[in-house]
């Protein structure tokens, strides 16, 4: 079969329309280019397309790379769909399993399975009859985390401290109707110290960065006022990443970790994002082509 593209970067609607772009669109173009750019100098051909395009054949390319995809977790039903189609026709990087794995937050009880230190976690599964209120209790956690399973840009994110107040238990009953969540003990260092993402490439430690929340905060997000500068970790920080992504199963492609010492000083897993990382080439564009040095198609 002939194909139109080799690869094809995922970006969303988005993304797509570059007329008055604001910084986060910038960036994410701009990332989109750089990767762009590194497969190009390898020879391949390459296109780049919103994942919900109606109008784009995905069995014309022999590969598709996620990217800026950030509407999915907005989109869950359409997105879900799109996988099942497009990874019955395409490639995809990372793949499809892995991605569907990636998805559901329930993948760091897998890895804590395989010896990969994460915060202590309480999952409350959907349609489980409990109250928020109770759990808190029964943990005996001063301070705690409720977040979804299936989340990203820190939806539905709360930092509870003290007595539950009714609207947030309001809020809990109807997320636990629909959805399940996670509760966590508030790690102290994600605002004294920031949280670490490192990006792996193939099965290289490539570069890193520091992500520090706003005074007052505890989210890390750029949406929320964090900010983020270059990072140099150290041997044991960049050891513990790469053997969070050798406890992957097949080997990402590329892959984000992110780590904090918890609250007892150890280093942590707090997520692992295989799907669409910012990836920060933007920072580091020699990522770009060991990334694309690692891919077979």
């Amino acid at each position: 079969m002939s194909h139109v593209y080799d690869i094809v970067i995922l970006s969303d609607d988005r993304y797509i329309i570059t007329e008055n772009p604001d910084p986060s669109k910038t960036n994410g173009i701009l990332e989109d280019r750089i990767v762009q750019t590194a497969f190009e100098k390898r020879g391949f051909k390459v296109g780049r397309k919103s994942w919900s395009d109606p109008e784009f054949d995905w069995s014309s390319t022999k590969a598709v790379i996620f990217r800026t995809t950030w509407d999915y977790f907005e989109r869950y039903e359409e997105w879900i769909n799109w996988l099942e189609h497009a990874g019955k026709v395409t490639q995809m990087i990372n793949p499809f399993e892995q991605i569907k794995w990636n998805m559901d937050k329930h993948y760091l009880r897998d890895l804590s399975n395989k010896d990969i230190n994460i915060p202590e976690t309480h999952f409350i599964e959907a349609g489980e009859e409990t109250t928020l209120s109770e759990l808190i209790e029964a943990k005996g956690w001063r301070k705690a985390i409720l977040k979804p399973c299936f989340s990203g840009a820190a939806r539905h994110t709360y930092k509870i401290e003290g007595e539950v107040n009714p609207a947030l238990e309001k809020t809990f009953q109807d997320l636990i109707s629909k959805e399940a969540m996670m509760l966590q003990p508030f790690q102290e260092n994600v605002v004294e110290q920031g949280e670490i993402s490192l990006m792996v490439m193939g099965r290289e430690f490539t570069h890193g960065v520091l992500k520090i929340a706003k005074p007052g905060d505890f989210r890390v997000q750029d949406d929320f006022g964090g900010t983020v500068q270059d990072y140099v970790p150290n041997k044991e920080e960049i050891a513990f990443a790469e053997k969070v992504v050798g406890a992957c199963e097949p080997f990402p492609n590329y892959a984000r970790v992110d780590i904090i010492r918890d609250n007892n000083n150890e280093l942590a897993l707090i997520e692992l994002e295989l799907i669409e990382p910012e990836l920060w080439f933007r920072l580091y564009p020699k990522a770009a082509d060991v990334l694309a040095a690692s891919i077979s198609i």
